[in-house]
């Protein structure tokens, strides 16, 4: 199963289309669930919730072969808590979805780093969803010590 999540702030019309439109291709065959957020945009082609409570999300999450969402932290973190392959499609300003396009840094530093496949816009989705069916992403250690340590430096500087 594909675990398809938006977040809980706001919906994803575009990316959720994006997908149903890719079930409809025959792109994807494998069942899909999704949390599709309060968006305006209804699949026809799958199961979903607008919302779903934290011990649901989590459920799904485990269930999950592999997980489509925006480009959230953490959505992203818990993904790679659970060791699940990952792609991820940022929310952008120039489509009102959010005040800036930080969803783009963050999926373009979690790509690089190896945890996550990004596409960074609905055209480049179905080649990146071939590549997510054999995509493993790199396991994720935190370093709070590297954390504290650009605090330390940040503060310094002030």
């Amino acid at each position: 199963m594909i675990f398809i999540t938006v977040g809980t702030q706001f919906g994803f019309d575009r990316l959720v289309r994006a997908v149903d439109e890719a079930v409809s291709s025959g792109l994807i065959t494998e069942e899909i669930f999704a949390q599709i957020g309060l968006g305006d945009y209804k699949p026809k082609n799958f199961k979903y919730f607008e919302m779903l409570d934290k011990q649901q999300f989590e459920d799904k999450i485990s269930q999950a072969d592999a997980i489509i969402s925006h480009a959230g932290v953490g959505s992203i973190i818990t993904a790679l808590e659970k060791g699940k392959p990952m792609l991820v499609m940022p929310r952008l300003k120039q489509y009102g979805e959010l005040v800036n396009d930080h969803q783009s840094a963050t999926a373009r530093k979690f790509e690089e780093l190896g945890h996550v496949i990004a596409a960074y816009d609905a055209g480049q989705l179905p080649e990146k969803i071939k590549q997510l069916k054999m995509f493993v992403p790199k396991p994720r250690t935190a370093s709070p010590e590297k954390v504290a340590e650009k605090i330390g430096q940040f503060l310094a500087g002030i």
